[in-house]
């Protein structure tokens, strides 16, 4: 009976081993799928602040994980963006917010100067603590975790951990179909170019920018929200 409870325990080691040695680093597996590191787990290569370069802001990267954090001393609060830019991809990624937290992470964005922000050209994941958030939030099913931020969301499977907890983000854009899913389930999909999608976007605050979802490929953004937002495990492949 000991030996049995050390091999489970042996093994029980072994595999919290395995899982650690996955953060912020590719299987052998997903290499082969073609699976690239959008984050090292150590630094801010490759990305910077949109429309700002390389200037000091609250993005940092400690244990592992790259962080927007309010309460750092020096730099400005911005959204960061991806040096290169997608067109048909798979994206995931791990995010945890504080109590209350929001944050989101976008697709399609064009960093330019007359575009003073992401979200004016880029469609946005939302990512938020749906227990503690705002009630401007909790009225809007279009703005809880998962969805496509002020347009669309599949309401019911937004259904975010805890905050203080990881979760799971997965966007998959292919020949114009856009879709999301929070911890593996759907939470928004729709084809950008249809008519339908057009109207979903006429009939939201979204129309007062004119280029929103205008775009069919574009930086990948994570927002900044001055509230505490940490992502991990940042994998994207191009399809």
């Amino acid at each position: 009976m000991k030996l049995l409870s050390y091999c489970i325990a042996a093994l029980f080691i072994i595999g919290c081993t395995s899982n650690e040695q996955r953060i912020n680093k590719l299987s052998s597996a997903q290499q082969r799928e073609g699976w690239k590191l959008l984050f090292d787990g150590k630094s801010l290569n490759g990305w910077h602040l949109y429309n700002l370069g390389d200037t000091s802001s609250k993005w940092t990267v400690k244990d592992g994980e790259l962080i927007c954090d309010p309460r750092k001393p020096d730099g400005v609060f911005a959204d960061l963006v991806s040096d290169s830019s997608y067109r048909d991809f798979e994206l995931l990624f791990d995010w945890k917010v504080a109590k209350g937290g929001n944050s989101g992470v976008f697709i399609n964005v064009e960093e330019d100067a007359k575009y003073a922000t992401t979200f004016a050209t880029g469609l946005e994941m939302q990512l938020l603590d749906n227990a503690h958030a705002e009630e401007r939030h909790k009225k809007d099913s279009t703005h809880w975790a998962g969805c496509l931020y002020g347009v669309d969301c599949k309401g019911a499977d937004s259904n975010p951990a805890p905050y203080n907890s990881w979760n799971r983000g997965r966007i998959k854009q292919q020949d114009g179909i856009v879709s999301f899913w929070l911890n593996d389930k759907l939470t928004f999909t729709s084809d950008i170019n249809s008519a339908t999608f057009k109207q979903h976007v006429a009939d939201s605050h979204m129309k007062a920018y004119p280029d929103f979802a205008t775009y069919s490929n574009g930086k990948i953004a994570l927002q900044n929200h001055t509230d505490s937002i940490a992502f991990r495990n940042i994998f994207i492949k191009p399809l």
